[in-house]
């Protein structure tokens, strides 16, 4: 053991971004004084005494597992969306939406190719979307929650990281606590605004449960002056027309889950970035007050720059969400065009609503990094409807038997272009052509046959 004093040990971090920020003595996190907040001295091998500053944190990092605390996510969500009222739907309600959804499963019958996907309705109340759709949130969020906390180490060089391990492992769960709270007011804040499991364009609930947020729905029909009827089946229409695309496109699920992975996995930690950040929020603790530990989680510690991977990866996440909203808008639209007057109203306002994203959305892609917006609905919803004009149906559902088929950015910028030249559905033989066809509503894995690894190609 050295018989240097605490002060003079060498500074693990020295020569790293992290110098200044674990520096030994009073002056330790870049000069500020630890001291002065009665968190004690210095730490042997130069590392500050933070026990103090993350005693006060424990209440909010309980023992869990993974990268994120979700049941406190989940918490906080919850007392999120009873800020508000949010009265459980009634069986009037319940009845409501089940009738909606199955007049709207008879009008898609003559819109599309894909069998119904729905096997169960439910009428949700905001509390009940958190609780019915946080497995797939956590499928979600999860790859970049714990590229963000494996981050942390990975910022430092290797000897610095080896002695900085304890410490590395205490601000990993901040981080997983901190971003469990983000995610959780996140969420609250969405359950405020969507209108079905399947408003954001996944499939958030579980395969084949239509659920629609009464108390939202009833919000949106007021704020456009519509008979709530009409919004319910409309949106109906919408929730009935994503599970009959995610039903029987049986790679599309991973496809789009895959972007959100390959986001994750661009994930950088900027060593400047957390120096400077945590400086900031740390001059304002108070370690007396719980709630100003609260503030440094909710604040963020961590500022996480877009990667040139990351911006690929959301940009192929945007052109698939694209896609699917622009194919229901067009399948509803087919649905409604002779039945429904308010159709074209209705329509109009769920594309400028998702176009535009609500300030949930914002709030959620903000904290989290992920855009659940298709920018380019309408060019998704021309180009699948000028298909059908041209060559059936069948060829514009077609278009979904393998992702290497799926239009591209280049194609949403010409929709009208897309596959002009076609005659067929596709270079394929006719019968050829019906085969594959009935295999993907069957729901046979065409990528099966393609890819030797059993993942369908990106």
């Amino acid at each position: 053991m050295s018989d240097k004093p605490d002060d003079e040990q060498p500074n693990p971090f020295k020569g790293t971004p992290f110098e200044h920020l674990f520096a030994g003595g009073q002056g330790g996190l870049g000069g500020f004084d630890l001291g002065s907040l009665g968190l004690g001295g210095p730490g042997g091998g130069g590392m500050p005494d933070l026990g103090a500053l993350f005693g006060q944190l424990q209440s909010l990092m309980q023992p869990y597992d993974g990268p994120l605390n979700w049941d406190v996510a989940a918490d906080l969500a919850r007392k999120g969306v009873a800020q508000s009222p949010d009265p459980t739907p009634s069986t009037k309600q319940a009845d409501a939406v089940a009738d909606a959804v199955r007049l709207a499963d008879h009008w898609l019958d003559e819109a599309t190719e894909f069998p119904s996907g729905v096997v169960s309705s439910a009428a949700w109340s905001r509390a009940e979307w958190v609780v019915g759709t946080l497995d797939v949130w956590k499928v979600l969020v999860e790859p970049v929650a714990e590229q963000s906390v494996n981050g942390l180490s990975g910022a430092l060089p290797p000897e610095a990281a080896a002695q900085a391990g304890p410490l590395i492992g205490i601000l990993g769960k901040a981080v997983g606590a901190m971003l469990a709270t983000q995610v959780g007011s996140g969420l609250g804040e969405l359950a405020g605004e969507v209108l079905t499991a399947s408003d954001v364009g996944l499939p958030l609930a579980a395969p084949g449960k239509a659920a629609l947020v009464t108390t939202n729905v009833t919000a949106f029909a007021e704020g456009l002056g519509l008979d709530e009827a009409d919004v319910l089946l409309y949106l109906a229409l919408r929730e009935a027309a994503h599970h009959r695309l995610f039903s029987h496109v049986p790679w599309l699920r991973d496809h789009l889950l895959g972007a959100v992975t390959d986001y994750a996995r661009g994930v950088e930690i900027n060593p400047e970035s957390l120096q400077r950040r945590m400086e900031e929020q740390l001059r304002g603790v108070d370690p007396s007050s719980p709630g100003s530990m609260q503030q440094i989680l909710e604040g963020g510690l961590f500022d996480l720059p877009q990667s040139p991977a990351q911006t690929a990866a959301l940009e192929r996440l945007e052109i698939a969400l694209a896609l699917v909203e622009g194919w229901v808008d067009e399948v509803v639209g087919q649905a409604t065009a002779q039945r429904m007057p308010a159709a074209a109203k209705l329509q109009e306002a769920v594309r400028r609503r998702r176009a535009a994203g609500g300030p949930a959305e914002q709030t959620f892609a903000a904290l989290v990094g992920l855009e659940l917006r298709p920018r380019r609905l309408r060019d998704a919803s021309t180009l699948w409807a000028s298909l059908r004009t041209r060559q059936g149906t069948e060829a514009r559902d077609g278009v979904w038997l393998h992702p290497h088929l799926l239009p591209t950015s280049a194609d949403l910028d010409d929709p009208l272009g897309f596959r002009e030249e076609a005659a067929a559905p596709v270079e394929l033989d006719e019968d050829a052509f019906d085969t594959e066809l009935r295999r993907l509503l069957d729901g046979d894995d065409p990528t099966d046959k393609t890819d030797e690894t059993g993942n369908p190609p990106e």
